[in-house]
């Protein structure tokens, strides 16, 4: 691979390689009722999560990353990341995990083959201002590894914290 001068490159395409797998190594044994439970209505669902990453995969990261890499300063616009729950829609996690696996396949794909020093590419975001490949590059490894946190708390929360009896008073969760 080229220098594509990314900070911390290497450890973020192995982040966002590994994610699904390890995302449906995690949940291999969730029940359905596991994973569309939500713990509020302000709060997502395992399902949603999945959803949202197939979604964002391509609305907020690689249709950026295309962006940057073939025009110069391109307008980024704001992603909404709750207009895919707007509609009311209910969604499958297993169509959802095999979507962003699929999304996540390609968009590892396109940054293998960026060009050296591509991580200086700048692009201006509607909300942050000018940001570039090596920045987003970092956040998108961050974001997964927040959904990946949200998805485990959320996992163990419903499916084993009931069970604890009084080893639940060693604990503190927020799913």
């Amino acid at each position: 691979m080229a220098d594509l001068q990314i900070p911390n490159v290497a450890a973020c395409l192995r982040i966002l390689e590994e994610t699904p797998g390890l995302l449906r190594n995690l949940l291999s044994q969730a029940t359905p009722e596991q994973l569309h439970w939500r713990p509020s209505t302000e709060r997502w669902s395992i399902t949603m999560v999945l959803a949202h990453l197939a979604d964002v995969e391509v609305g907020g990261f690689r249709s950026r990353f295309e962006a940057m890499a073939g025009q110069e300063e391109p307008s980024l616009p704001r992603y909404d990341q709750l207009a895919l729950f707007r509609s009311g829609a209910n969604f499958d996690p297993f169509a959802e995990m095999a979507r962003f696996t699929e999304e996540r396949g390609q968009t590892i794909a396109f940054l293998k083959a960026l060009p050296g020093g591509a991580g200086k590419r700048r692009g201006r975001h509607e909300e942050f201002g000018a940001i570039t490949v090596a920045e987003l590059t970092n956040e998108f490894a961050f974001h997964d590894l927040g959904h990946i946190r949200q998805i485990m708390e959320l996992y163990r929360s419903r499916a084993f914290y009931p069970e604890m009896g009084p080893y639940q008073g060693y604990y503190k969760i927020n799913p």
